[in-house]
C-alpha cells in the first residue's frame, strides 16, 4: 500500500524532478568529432552486438536480469549526456557483456557507466514494473525512462548512495526505479551509474503484484536477523555484568561490528538509522570492516588464550592484524582499489590455524571456532565471486548466505564461549570438591580427636574422683600423723640450734673436701694415674677444652698476632678466639697446638696427648683406639704427630725432666711456619 502510495507521489513531483538536460554545443562537437575519429580507426571492426529484448509479462512476479538483457557503455570523460549516448556515433558502441569476458561490475571507480535495457511490454498489462538494483553501495544512480505518449523525451529520477535517503523514488533499502505500464510497447530505459568502488551490476525487474510480498518477506527475515544478534548481544552483555569475564564484552563489540557492517551492507542502516547522513554512511561502510577484523581477531585471541598457549603466535598474529586493518584504511580513504576483502585473507587464516593448534593442545571448545569460521568462508567464496562479478551460482540463497552463516556463528560461537567457562567452572568445581574432600577428612580427624579429648576427660574426670578419695584417705590419716609430727617438732626445735651449728661445721668441710677433691684430681693427672672418665669430668666438653687451651695460651703469655705482630686483640665470633685490631686477622684457641685441624672430638684429642706423655710415647696406637674409640688409623696418624711434637719439645732448650705434659700442647712447629711466612712476606 505504501508503495502505492509514493507512486502517485512519484507522479506528481515527476515534473519537477525531470529536469531538461541544458546542451553545451561546445562539448557536443568535441564528443561528435572523437566518436567520428574512433569510428574511422575501427574501420571495418564488426559493429556490437545489441543486448535482448527483455520481454515481460503479467503471469510474472520477476526476472533477473541477465548480463544478455542488457549493454553496457563506458565513459572515462564523465561527459556524455543522454542524448549523446542515444546518438549513432555512440548508441554502436554499446556491447553486451555476455561472451566478453568483462565481469558485470564497475571496473574503473573514476568512469561513469552507461547502461541500455529495453523492454518489451505485454499487450495487456495493469500494473507497473519495477527494476531494482541489488548493490546499495552505487553512489550515483540516474535513471531514464521515456515520458508517457513520447519515444524522444526522457524523464531522470537521481538517487545514489552519495545522496540522501529521500532521493530515493520508493523508501526501500536498495535502489528500485519505476517501469510504467506501456502496453504493446518496446520501451529503451538508460541509467548512468558512478561508484568509487567496484559495485556489481545486479538487477532484478518486478512485477506490481509480486514485489510487495517480496519485499515482505525480506524484511522479515533481516527483521528475525537483526532480533537474533539484539538477543545474542543483550545474553553475553548480561553474563558480562554477571561474570565480569572480558571474553563475553569482547564477544558483544563483535557482534555490534558485524551488525553495523550489515546495516551498511543491505541498506537498512541507510533507510532507518542514517536517512539524512549520506557521508556517515559511506564512513561506516569503509569502517564497520576495519571493526568487524579488530573485534574478532581479539575476541578469538582472548577465546583462544593465545598469549599463554601460543605466545610467539600471539605476537605475530598482533602484527598482522595491525597490519591488515592499516592497509583496510589505506585502501578506503586513498587506494579505491576495490579488492580490500584479500586483506582479510591472512590474519583470518591466521586465527583459524591459531584455533587449530589450540584445539590440538587440548582446549576442546575451539573445535566451534574453527565449525563457525568454516560456514563464513563458504558464505564468503559466493560474496567474493559477486564482487569479482563471477556469475557462480548466484540465488536468493546465497546472496544471503552470508547472513544465516554469521547468525550460525554468532550462535555456534556464544555456545563455544559458554562451554569454555563450563569447563573452566568444572575444573573449578573438581579443585572445590577435592579441597572439600581434604577439609572432610581433616573435620573426621578433629572428630576424632574431640572424641579421644571426651575420652580423656572421662577417665581424668575418673581419676580426679579415684584421687579426691585418695586425698581423703590420706588427708585423715596426714591428721593423725600431723598430732605425732607436732609432737615430734617441739622435740626438733630443741635440737634445731645443735643443727644449725652442726649444717655450718658441715658445709665449710663440704667445700674444703670439693677443694681438695679437685686438687686430687688435678694432681692424679700430673701424676698420671686418671682414666678417661675421670679426664672428661674435668674436660667435660669442646668449650671447656677451648677455654683451657686459650688460657694455656694467652693467660701467662702476652699476645701478639702471627700475620703482622700486633699485641693488641679483641673477642671474635668463634668461642675463645681472638682478633687482631690491626688486620683483623682471626686465631682460634687451637691455631699453634697439636689439636689444630683435629678430625675427632677435641676432648678425646687431649686426653690421648696426656696417655701418650704419661708414658713417654710407649702408649700402644692400639690400645689408643680402643681407650677412644676412634679408628686405629686415625689413633696412629694423631699417635705420630703427639709423638714428633714430644721429640721437639725433649730437644728444646728449656725442656725440664717431669714437667707438666700440657707443655707438649704448644707445638713449636707453627711458630716456625708463621716466622717463615712472616719473612717471606717481608721479602715480597
Amino acid at each position: 500500500m505504501w508503495l502505492l502510495t509514493h507512486q502517485c507521489r512519484h507522479e506528481k513531483r515527476r515534473a519537477l524532478v525531470a529536469r531538461p538536460v541544458k546542451k553545451h554545443y561546445s562539448n557536443r562537437a568535441r564528443i561528435w568529432l572523437l566518436g567520428l575519429l574512433l569510428g574511422l580507426l575501427a574501420g571495418p571492426a564488426r559493429a556490437a552486438l545489441p543486448e535482448d529484448t527483455l520481454a515481460v509479462h503479467p503471469g510474472q512476479a520477476e526476472i533477473y536480469l541477465d548480463d544478455q538483457y542488457y549493454s553496457i557503455l563506458e565513459d572515462p570523460t564523465g561527459r556524455l549526456t543522454l542524448a549523446d549516448v542515444r546518438s549513432p556515433a555512440w548508441a554502436g558502441r554499446f556491447r553486451r557483456l555476455r561472451g566478453s569476458g568483462q565481469p558485470p561490475n564497475i571496473q574503473h571507480p573514476r568512469s561513469n557507466y552507461w547502461l541500455r535495457l529495453t523492454v518489451r511490454h505485454a499487450p495487456i498489462e495493469s500494473d507497473a514494473w519495477y527494476l531494482e538494483l541489488y548493490d546499495s553501495h552505487i553512489g550515483q544512480a540516474l535513471f531514464y525512462r521515456p515520458r508517457p505518449g513520447s519515444a524522444t523525451e526522457y524523464d531522470s529520477v537521481a538517487t545514489g548512495a552519495t545522496r540522501s535517503f529521500a532521493t530515493r523514488p520508493h523508501p526501500y533499502k536498495n535502489f528500485l526505479f519505476d517501469l510504467p505500464p506501456r502496453p504493446s510497447q518496446t520501451v529503451t530505459y538508460y541509467l548512468r551509474l558512478h561508484s568509487d568502488t567496484k559495485t556489481s551490476f545486479r538487477a532484478m525487474v518486478h512485477s506490481g503484484a509480486g514485489l510487495i510480498p517480496e519485499l515482505s518477506v525480506q524484511y522479515w527475515l533481516l527483521g528475525i536477523f537483526y532480533g537474533i544478534l539484539l538477543i545474542m548481544v543483550v545474553y553475553n552483555l548480561i553474563l558480562y555484568f554477571f561474570l565480569q569475564e572480558g571474553t563475553y564484552f569482547y564477544y558483544v563489540l563483535y557482534v555490534l561490528s558485524g551488525a553495523l557492517l550489515f546495516l551498511s551492507e543491505d541498506g537498512l542502516g541507510f533507510q532507518y538509522l542514517w536517512p539524512g547522513a549520506p557521508g556517515f554512511n559511506h564512513f561506516i561502510g569503509a569502517a564497520a570492516p576495519v571493526l568487524l577484523l579488530l573485534t574478532f581477531g581479539t575476541y578469538a585471541s582472548r577465546f583462544l588464550d593465545t598469549a599463554s598457549r601460543l605466545p610467539g603466535l600471539h605476537r605475530f598474529g598482533r602484527w598482522v592484524l595491525g597490519g591488515s586493518a592499516a592497509l583496510l584504511v589505506l585502501d578506503v580513504g586513498l587506494v579505491h582499489s576495490g579488492f580490500s576483502f584479500w586483506l582479510y585473507l591472512l590474519p583470518y587464516g591466521l586465527l583459524y590455524y591459531a584455533g587449530w593448534q589450540a584445539y590440538r593442545t587440548g582446549l576442546k571448545p575451539a573445535r566451534y571456532l574453527l565449525l563457525a569460521q568454516a560456514l563464513v568462508a563458504i558464505s564468503l567464496i559466493f560474496l567474493i565471486s559477486r564482487k569479482l562479478g563471477f556469475d557462480f551460482y548466484n540465488n536468493a540463497y546465497t546472496v544471503y548466505s552470508l547472513n544465516a552463516a554469521f547468525v550460525l556463528e554468532v550462535v555456534i560461537l556464544s555456545y563455544a564461549l559458554g562451554e569454555k567457562l563450563k569447563g573452566l567452572m568444572d575444573l573449578t568445581l573438581l579443585s572445590q570438591q577435592r579441597l572439600l574432600k581434604q577439609m572432610r577428612k581433616k573435620h573426621q580427624a578433629q572428630d576424632r580427636l574431640v572424641e579421644q579429648l571426651h575420652e580423656n576427660q572421662l577417665l581424668k574426670d575418673q581419676l580426679n574422683t579415684e584421687l579426691e578419695a585418695q586425698v581423703a584417705e590420706r588427708t585423715a590419716e596426714l591428721r593423725r600423723q600431723h598430732e605425732t609430727v607436732a609432737a615430734q617438732n617441739r622435740e626438733l626445735l630443741e635440737a634445731n640450734g645443735l643443727l644449725a651449728l652442726q649444717s655450718d661445721a658441715i658445709a665449710k668441710l663440704n667445700l674444703e673436701l670439693s677443694r681438695d677433691l679437685h686438687a686430687e684430681k688435678a694432681a692424679r693427672i700430673d701424676a698420671r694415674e686418671v682414666d678417661f672418665g675421670e679426664f672428661s669430668q674435668i674436660y667435660p666438653d669442646k668449650d671447656a677444652c677451648l677455654r683451657y687451651l686459650a688460657d694455656l695460651k694467652w693467660a701467662q703469655h702476652p699476645y701478639r698476632c702471627r700475620k703482622c705482630g700486633h699485641e693488641k686483640s679483641c673477642e671474635a665470633r668463634e668461642p675463645y678466639a681472638r682478633r687482631c685490631t690491626r688486620c683483623r686477622y682471626v686465631e682460634s684457641a687451637t691455631t699453634g697446638t697439636l689439636l689444630q685441624k683435629c678430625k675427632f672430638s677435641i676432648v678425646k684429642a687431649l686426653y690421648a696427648v696426656f696417655l701418650l706423655h704419661a708414658h713417654r710415647g710407649s702408649y700402644p696406637p692400639a690400645e689408643l683406639a680402643r681407650v677412644l674409640e676412634l679408628r686405629p688409623a686415625t689413633s696412629w696418624a694423631f699417635a705420630q704427630k703427639v709423638l714428633a711434637a714430644l721429640q721437639r719439645r725433649r730437644q728444646a732448650p728449656d725442656y725440664e725432666e717431669g714437667e707438666p705434659w700440657t707443655h707438649v700442647l704448644l707445638d713449636a712447629t707453627a711458630d716456625v711456619e708463621t716466622a717463615d711466612l712472616e719473612a717471606s712476606e717481608a721479602q715480597a
